[in-house]
């Protein structure tokens, strides 16, 4: 039996219950394309390295990879799935073709993605320095919680801001090693370094993710509250309507001869 008055101090804080952690790792799973999504990411890429690798043309290696990825999209549709990560991607290939076409260089093709990758890494580490984590904003819907983690989840927003500051350090990291790579090492050893740097530094950062929000308080429902005062509101008018009409029937006796 645990003594009510035992003190508890933040260096011994309780375990977080197992449904917590495996309802986090789902919803992780869930936002992040899950290995068929991370499949979809990778396959046009290194489609095209491989292509290029073999014959040095731009062109098909281009082409090959822009039609895989419109495939994945259409083998998507064809079977009702979601298609939101393979959209993603097949934008970003799509960029990444026109790049190499118009510049008729490989390392074109790769170029638009490690913009966006720097970008990414400083949007995640600045959002936590100002006290508004990116990562909550994408996975606050996921959890149903939305904004409410703000204002409302102090524990919340804290392992959010943590796990934000960590995709930021690891994206900035994964371009200070390509970024060279872009401007003094050829397209072909650009290529594969970057497919072998694809999901390493993508496993880390979900894995923190997952590691801080394992520990964090559970997520407000604010989807449930919405729907709970709705319900509240209809029985109650229900409630109103049916003493109406029950005050209704008893004027109309006291009225009647």
């Amino acid at each position: 039996m645990t003594s009510l008055d035992k003190p508890t101090t933040p260096a011994d804080p309780p375990e977080p219950a197992a449904d917590q952690k495996a309802v986090t790792q789902a919803a992780l799973f869930d936002a992040f394309g899950g290995i068929r999504g991370t499949v979809e990411t990778m396959l046009p890429g290194l489609l095209f390295v491989m292509i290029y690798t073999i014959n040095k043309d731009v062109k098909s290696s281009a082409i090959a990879a822009g039609a895989v990825a419109v495939l994945l999209v259409i083998v998507r549709l064809l079977r009702k799935d979601t298609v939101k990560h393979a959209f993603s991607g097949v934008f970003g290939v799509g960029v990444g073709v026109a790049f190499a076409l118009f510049t008729g260089s490989a390392k074109g093709f790769y170029l638009p993605g490690m913009i966006y990758g720097v970008g990414l890494g400083f949007a995640f580490t600045l959002s936590a320095l100002v006290g508004f984590p990116l990562l909550g904003v994408i996975l606050g819907p996921v959890f149903k919680e939305n904004l409410s983690w703000r204002t409302r989840n102090p524990g919340r927003k804290k392992a959010y801001t943590k796990a934000s500051l960590a995709w930021g350090l690891i994206f900035l990291a994964k371009y200070a090693i390509l970024f060279p790579l872009y401007w003094w090492g050829d397209a072909t050893q650009l290529g594969w370094v970057l497919i072998a740097l694809k999901l390493p530094p993508m496993v880390l950062a979900v894995y923190f993710t997952w590691v801080f929000l394992a520990k964090a308080p559970p997520p407000i429902d604010v989807i449930a509250e919405w729907e709970a005062e709705e319900a509240a509101e209809k029985e109650a008018k229900a409630a109103a309507k049916a003493a109406k009409a029950a005050n209704a029937s008893t004027e109309g006796r006291h009225r009647a001869p």
